[in-house]
């Protein structure tokens, strides 16, 4: 495995997760104040908003409609999905959204998809849909090569085991050019979250790390993670594989965008924010709350002690961190990361 290297970068960028789900957890934010909450982002200075998404394990707003929504109520902003279950959705229908979204938006977008994590409710999502829970994966990376295809020509050829498609497009013949979004192709940040445990790994673990990083190479340009807050050598450890697929298919890594998305509570002490944060995950992941470590969510603390948990992963190579406040006051958090912690980064940029 080729070692991973130091980011040289001048300085990483920054975007904020808006908490699709608060409005349906929170008494006093509702969807009117999470689109007050994206232009605020916006005036502040971050670089992107991004929503979530499930179906009915974590029920929250459905997120391309409510992208849609903020893509007219901000200007500059890239609007992105962190991430959105692609493998449970048909890939002509993804394409067709997505295309539209990207055209609403002045080609602002960033499509963020993931294949579904293993919990128990994501498990009774696939079977509601009479979908295989057990060959995600595969359907997974079959639906990546159909929107590439459809994304850079708005037709596709497609013949796998789960999609078959000849000569399929979006258009009939009478429109000036196949509809396809304002980016040929919009960024493909793909999710990805394996670990290897211990120094000698299983050879099944060595597999899935192995076919993960060769899946985020083949059809996206980066790569977004999360939940391992506390190990950043894993960060690492992952990035080695990359570049080692990156080097077999004969792509150029630094063409790739590393992407972490980040959940952290800003406060006066480290008690205090981690007592707000608590609860706050408690009630947005009841399920995953119980089987997760909350501290390898991300930084719960001070904003000097923030500050420095974004230098170490951005020094091992994330370029742009996902923001996402585990706390009731959503605003608060957004208006204290800007106040307190973003001017750290962009002193730095100067310099």
């Amino acid at each position: 495995m080729t070692a991973a290297t130091e980011s040289t970068a001048v300085g990483p960028a920054f975007g904020v997760n808006l908490n699709n789900r608060e409005p349906l957890i929170a008494p006093d934010y509702d969807l009117g104040a999470l689109l007050d909450l994206a232009a605020l982002v916006e005036q502040h200075g971050f670089e992107s908003v991004w929503v979530g998404d499930s179906l009915f394990s974590k029920p929250r707003y459905e997120a391309m409609a409510l992208l849609a929504a903020i893509s007219q109520r901000t200007e500059r902003v890239r609007l992105g999905t962190a991430c959105l279950v692609s493998s449970m959705r048909n890939p002509l229908f993804l394409a067709l959204e997505w295309a539209t979204l990207d055209r609403l938006s002045g080609g602002r977008t960033i499509f963020g998809p993931c294949m579904g994590n293993p919990e128990e409710g994501v498990r009774r999502e696939f079977a509601a849909l009479g979908l295989s829970f057990k060959d995600r994966a595969t359907v997974f990376e079959e639906g990546l090569a159909v929107l590439g295809e459809l994304f850079r020509t708005g037709r596709t050829n497609f013949h796998g085991t789960y999609f078959q498609y000849d000569d399929v497009a979006f258009h009939s013949g009478t429109e000036m050019e196949p509809l396809r979004p304002l980016q040929t192709p919009p960024p493909i940040w793909i999710v990805s979250n394996p670990r290897l445990v211990g120094d000698k790994p299983s050879e099944r673990m060595r597999a899935i790390m192995e076919r993960a990083c060769a899946r985020i190479i083949r059809y996206g340009d980066g790569w977004m993670t999360c939940c391992r807050a506390q190990h950043p050598e894993e960060l690492s450890e992952q990035i080695g594989y990359l570049r080692d697929a990156a080097e077999r298919m004969d792509r150029d890594w630094d063409d790739y965008t590393v992407s972490y998305q980040v959940t952290m509570n800003i406060g006066d002490s480290a008690v205090e924010a981690r007592a707000a944060f608590g609860e706050y995950i408690s009630k947005y992941y009841p399920e995953l709350s119980r089987s997760i470590d909350l501290s390898d969510w991300g930084p719960v603390g001070t904003p000097d002690e923030i500050v420095a948990w974004l230098r170490e992963f951005h020094r091992r190579g994330v370029a742009h961190f996902i923001c996402r406040f585990g706390a009731i006051d959503q605003v608060g958090q957004v208006e204290r990361f800007a106040r307190e912690i973003l001017p750290a980064f962009q002193a730095q940029e100067v310099s």
